[in-house]
C-alpha cells in the first residue's frame, strides 16, 4: 500500500488470510504465460472455488477476448477493459454488464477511433494490439506482446492518450486508453456486490497483479501480492504490492491460492 520494498510472501501470517471472503486478480502474465493459463493456476482456480472462495478477475483485456474464459474458466465473473465490462455466466448464458449506457458507448467509440489513429500516426513503429476486434469499450496499443516498443515510445503513446482525454495505463503486453474514471479499483467495487450481495470491503479480498496498471489496487488493497515477475515493473511502482511471491506468472499465483487455502483449512485448529 507504500512504496515501501514489498515482503516475500512466505511470511504472510495466516491470521490474515482467515478473514478473506475471495481473491481478486488480473489475467495476463499473472495467470498465464505467452497467452495461455498455466496449469498451476488453473488447478489452483478450481481449488479456491471447491473451497467456496470467489475468485473475480479484472484485466484490460478485451471483452470479447474474455468469453470464453469467462464460460469455462472456474471464476465468478471476469471484469474486462479495466472495469468498463463485467462478464458472468449461468448455467451456460454468458451475460455483459456495463458501467456506461449503449449512448455513451456510442459517442466514445468515434473519439477512441480518433485517438487511435493519432497514435498510429503519431508514434512510428506503434501497433493496435491483435485483440482490438473485441474491444467495446477502450483501445489497447501492443508494446510487449506480438510488437515491441522503447519505453520512450510507450510514453509518447501514453502522452498521446492522455491528450485525447484518455485514462492511459500500462499492462505488461498493451498500453490502454478509455474514456471515462472507470478503473481496476471500481471493478472491484462494483463486481464484488453485483456477484457476492454483500458490500465490498477491502479487508476481506487479496488481490494478485504483475505490472503498473494493478498500481491502483496496489495502493488501496491492505493485502495486495505482486507475481515474482513483478521485478521488472518495480522501478516505475509508486505504490507496490505488500508482498512478492518466489515464483512468477501463474506458478506465483498458485503460490498464492496455497497459502489462502492453507490458511482457510486451519481456521478451526
Amino acid at each position: 500500500m507504500s512504496a515501501a520494498s514489498p515482503q516475500d510472501w512466505a511470511q504472510v501470517p495466516a491470521l490474515a488470510l482467515r478473514a478473506l471472503r475471495g481473491v481478486l486478480t488480473d489475467i495476463d502474465d499473472t495467470l498465464t504465460r505467452d497467452g495461455a493459463i498455466e496449469p498451476a493456476a488453473l488447478s489452483a482456480l478450481q481449488q479456491l472455488a471447491a473451497a467456496g472462495l470467489p475468485v473475480i478477475a479484472i484485466t484490460g483485456r478485451p471483452a470479447g477476448w474474455s468469453e470464453t474464459f469467462a464460460q469455462t474458466w472456474p471464476v465468478r465473473s471476469i471484469v474486462a477493459e479495466n472495469g468498463a465490462v463485467l462478464l458472468t455466466c449461468t448455467q451456460g448464458t454468458l451475460q455483459h454488464h456495463f458501467t456506461q449506457d449503449a449512448a455513451t458507448r456510442a459517442a466514445n467509440a468515434l473519439l477512441l477511433q480518433a485517438c487511435a489513429a493519432d497514435v498510429l500516426r503519431q508514434v512510428p513503429g506503434s501497433h493496435l494490439a491483435t485483440d482490438s476486434a473485441g474491444r467495446l469499450t477502450d483501445i489497447a496499443v501492443d508494446h510487449s506482446e506480438h510488437h515491441h516498443l522503447s519505453a520512450e515510445q510507450i510514453a509518447q503513446v501514453v502522452a498521446v492518450m492522455r491528450a485525447h482525454g484518455l485514462t492511459a495505463t500500462v499492462s505488461s503486453i498493451h498500453i490502454n486508453g478509455w474514456i471515462g474514471t472507470h478503473n481496476k479499483w471500481t471493478a472491484a467495487q462494483w463486481a464484488v456486490p453485483l456477484l457476492c450481495g454483500v458490500a465490498f470491503a477491502p479487508e476481506e479480498w487479496l488481490y494478485v497483479g504483475d505490472s503498473s496498471n494493478d498500481q491502483i489496487m496496489f495502493q488501496h488493497m491492505p493485502l495486495s501480492v505482486g507475481v515474482a515477475n513483478i521485478e521488472r515493473f518495480m522501478p516505475q511502482l509508486q505504490h507496490k504490492p505488500t508482498y512478492v511471491t518466489q515464483a512468477e506468472r501463474g506458478q506465483g499465483f498458485a503460490e498464492v491460492a496455497a497459502a489462502v487455502l492453507a490458511a482457510k483449512g486451519s481456521e478451526g485448529a
